[in-house]
Protein backbone atom coordinates (compact mmCIF):
# COMPACT_ATOMS: atom_id res chain seq x y z
CA UNK A 1 0.00 0.00 0.00
CA UNK A 2 1.39 3.12 -1.23
CA UNK A 3 0.50 6.52 0.99
CA UNK A 4 1.96 10.16 -0.10
CA UNK A 5 4.02 11.06 2.96
CA UNK A 6 1.65 13.48 4.98
CA UNK A 7 2.10 15.98 7.11
CA UNK A 8 3.48 14.70 10.91
CA UNK A 9 1.21 16.32 13.20
CA UNK A 10 2.51 13.72 16.17
CA UNK A 11 5.43 11.41 16.76
CA UNK A 12 5.94 8.94 20.10
CA UNK A 13 6.48 5.80 21.81
CA UNK A 14 3.43 4.61 23.57
CA UNK A 15 2.87 1.44 25.60
CA UNK A 16 -0.63 1.50 25.33
CA UNK A 17 -1.92 2.01 21.18
CA UNK A 18 -5.44 3.30 22.62
CA UNK A 19 -2.97 6.49 22.69
CA UNK A 20 -2.44 7.09 19.06
CA UNK A 21 -6.44 6.22 18.32
CA UNK A 22 -7.42 8.79 21.30
CA UNK A 23 -4.65 11.17 19.43
CA UNK A 24 -6.67 10.74 16.12
CA UNK A 25 -9.90 10.58 16.50
CA UNK A 26 -9.20 13.83 18.86
CA UNK A 27 -7.43 15.81 16.08
CA UNK A 28 -10.07 14.23 14.03
CA UNK A 29 -7.40 13.58 11.92
CA UNK A 30 -7.68 12.38 8.05
CA UNK A 31 -4.15 10.71 7.49
CA UNK A 32 -2.79 7.59 9.03
CA UNK A 33 -1.05 6.52 11.91
CA UNK A 34 2.21 4.30 11.19
CA UNK A 35 2.62 1.62 14.53
CA UNK A 36 6.16 -0.01 14.71
CA UNK A 37 6.06 -2.51 17.21
CA UNK A 38 9.07 -2.76 19.39
CA UNK A 39 9.73 -6.46 18.07
CA UNK A 40 11.13 -3.84 15.02
CA UNK A 41 12.31 -1.46 17.29
CA UNK A 42 14.16 -3.59 19.07
CA UNK A 43 15.16 -6.81 17.12
CA UNK A 44 14.97 -5.19 13.71
CA UNK A 45 11.90 -7.83 13.04
CA UNK A 46 9.66 -6.44 9.48
CA UNK A 47 6.67 -4.98 9.41
CA UNK A 48 4.76 -2.19 10.23
CA UNK A 49 1.42 -1.50 10.70
CA UNK A 50 -0.78 1.10 8.90
CA UNK A 51 -4.15 2.65 10.04
CA UNK A 52 -5.55 5.34 8.00
CA UNK A 53 -8.50 7.63 8.98
CA UNK A 54 -10.85 9.72 8.24
CA UNK A 55 -12.21 12.63 10.60
CA UNK A 56 -10.68 10.35 13.48
CA UNK A 57 -12.43 7.58 12.26
CA UNK A 58 -10.29 4.27 11.24
CA UNK A 59 -10.92 3.19 7.57
CA UNK A 60 -8.27 0.73 6.51
CA UNK A 61 -5.59 -1.33 8.78
CA UNK A 62 -2.40 -2.94 6.58
CA UNK A 63 0.83 -4.63 7.98
CA UNK A 64 3.77 -4.37 6.18
CA UNK A 65 5.63 -7.44 7.22
CA UNK A 66 2.84 -9.84 6.18
CA UNK A 67 0.98 -7.93 3.18
CA UNK A 68 -2.21 -8.56 4.73
CA UNK A 69 -4.91 -5.89 5.17
CA UNK A 70 -8.46 -5.55 6.91
CA UNK A 71 -9.04 -7.67 10.30
CA UNK A 72 -5.77 -9.87 9.85
CA UNK A 73 -3.28 -6.74 9.63
CA UNK A 74 -4.76 -5.68 12.99
CA UNK A 75 -3.84 -9.24 14.48
CA UNK A 76 -0.42 -9.33 12.70
CA UNK A 77 -0.10 -5.70 14.73
CA UNK A 78 -1.29 -7.24 18.23
CA UNK A 79 1.92 -7.81 19.79
CA UNK A 80 2.91 -6.35 23.57
CA UNK A 81 4.04 -2.60 23.33
CA UNK A 82 5.79 -0.21 23.61
CA UNK A 83 5.20 1.26 19.71
CA UNK A 84 6.48 3.98 17.87
CA UNK A 85 3.78 5.89 16.18
CA UNK A 86 3.53 8.22 14.23
CA UNK A 87 0.14 10.40 13.04
CA UNK A 88 -0.12 11.82 9.23
CA UNK A 89 -2.22 14.39 7.95
CA UNK A 90 -3.47 14.06 4.58
CA UNK A 91 -6.06 15.88 2.93
CA UNK A 92 -9.17 13.68 2.07
CA UNK A 93 -8.70 13.34 -1.93
CA UNK A 94 -4.73 11.88 -1.75
CA UNK A 95 -6.52 9.54 0.65
CA UNK A 96 -9.72 8.47 -1.75
CA UNK A 97 -8.09 5.76 -3.99
CA UNK A 98 -6.42 4.33 -1.06
CA UNK A 99 -10.08 3.95 0.80
CA UNK A 100 -11.39 1.87 -2.37
CA UNK A 101 -9.11 -1.20 -1.25
CA UNK A 102 -12.50 -2.64 0.76
CA UNK A 103 -10.10 -6.25 1.40
CA UNK A 104 -8.40 -3.54 3.98
CA UNK A 105 -11.26 -1.86 5.27
CA UNK A 106 -11.97 -2.43 8.73
CA UNK A 107 -14.97 -1.64 10.91
CA UNK A 108 -14.91 1.63 13.30
CA UNK A 109 -14.01 0.23 16.47
CA UNK A 110 -11.91 -2.95 15.51
CA UNK A 111 -8.48 -1.34 16.05
CA UNK A 112 -9.55 0.16 19.56
CA UNK A 113 -11.18 -3.44 20.43
CA UNK A 114 -8.40 -5.60 18.60
CA UNK A 115 -5.44 -3.39 19.24
CA UNK A 116 -6.12 -1.46 22.56
CA UNK A 117 -8.33 -3.48 24.15
CA UNK A 118 -11.06 -1.45 24.88
CA UNK A 119 -14.90 -1.71 24.55
CA UNK A 120 -15.45 2.17 25.71
CA UNK A 121 -13.16 3.78 22.95
CA UNK A 122 -14.17 1.27 20.31
CA UNK A 123 -17.87 2.61 21.14
CA UNK A 124 -17.40 5.72 21.21
CA UNK A 125 -15.18 5.41 17.59
CA UNK A 126 -18.35 3.60 16.18
CA UNK A 127 -20.67 6.41 17.48
CA UNK A 128 -18.80 9.24 15.62
CA UNK A 129 -18.52 6.92 12.20
CA UNK A 130 -20.56 8.29 9.15
CA UNK A 131 -23.77 6.43 9.61
CA UNK A 132 -23.28 4.02 6.23
CA UNK A 133 -19.52 2.65 8.09
CA UNK A 134 -21.33 2.59 11.57
CA UNK A 135 -23.42 0.44 10.71
CA UNK A 136 -21.35 -1.94 9.15
CA UNK A 137 -21.51 -4.58 12.20
CA UNK A 138 -18.35 -4.74 13.82
CA UNK A 139 -19.51 -6.54 16.57
CA UNK A 140 -19.78 -9.39 14.88
CA UNK A 141 -15.89 -9.28 14.30
CA UNK A 142 -13.56 -12.05 13.97
CA UNK A 143 -11.37 -13.30 16.79
CA UNK A 144 -10.16 -11.26 19.35
CA UNK A 145 -6.63 -9.61 18.89
CA UNK A 146 -5.65 -12.66 21.60
CA UNK A 147 -7.34 -15.40 20.26
CA UNK A 148 -5.75 -14.85 16.15
CA UNK A 149 -2.33 -14.33 18.30
CA UNK A 150 -2.56 -17.12 20.02
CA UNK A 151 -3.62 -19.18 16.59
CA UNK A 152 -0.47 -17.96 15.06
CA UNK A 153 1.89 -20.78 15.74
CA UNK A 154 4.84 -18.74 14.24
CA UNK A 155 4.78 -15.77 16.42
CA UNK A 156 4.41 -17.88 19.57
CA UNK A 157 7.76 -20.09 18.11
CA UNK A 158 9.38 -16.17 17.75
CA UNK A 159 9.24 -15.08 21.24
CA UNK A 160 9.42 -18.59 22.75
CA UNK A 161 12.74 -18.36 21.11
CA UNK A 162 13.51 -14.81 22.16
CA UNK A 163 13.23 -15.27 25.24
CA UNK A 164 15.18 -18.43 25.20
CA UNK A 165 18.26 -16.90 23.39
CA UNK A 166 17.75 -13.63 26.25
CA UNK A 167 17.79 -16.50 29.13
CA UNK A 168 20.91 -17.82 27.80
CA UNK A 169 22.64 -14.84 27.48
CA UNK A 170 22.00 -13.42 30.70
CA UNK A 171 22.80 -16.85 32.29
CA UNK A 172 25.88 -16.88 30.76
CA UNK A 173 26.48 -13.07 31.85
CA UNK A 174 25.88 -13.79 35.16
CA UNK A 175 27.77 -16.80 35.18
CA UNK A 176 24.95 -19.73 35.33
CA UNK A 177 25.40 -20.96 32.24
CA UNK A 178 26.46 -24.36 33.57
CA UNK A 179 22.90 -24.72 35.81
CA UNK A 180 20.91 -24.30 32.50
CA UNK A 181 22.43 -26.51 30.38
CA UNK A 182 22.26 -29.54 33.12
Amino acid sequence: MRLPRGELVRSRVVSDPAAALVAAAERELTGYAVFEPQDALLLDADGRGVLTFEAGVPVLAYHTGTDRGGPEALADLAVPGPYSVDLRRLPSDELAAVHEADERRVPPGMPAERLAGDPELAERTRSRAPAERSASGDRSAPPSALEAFLDDDEKIAAIQEQAREEAERRAEKWGLDDQLRG
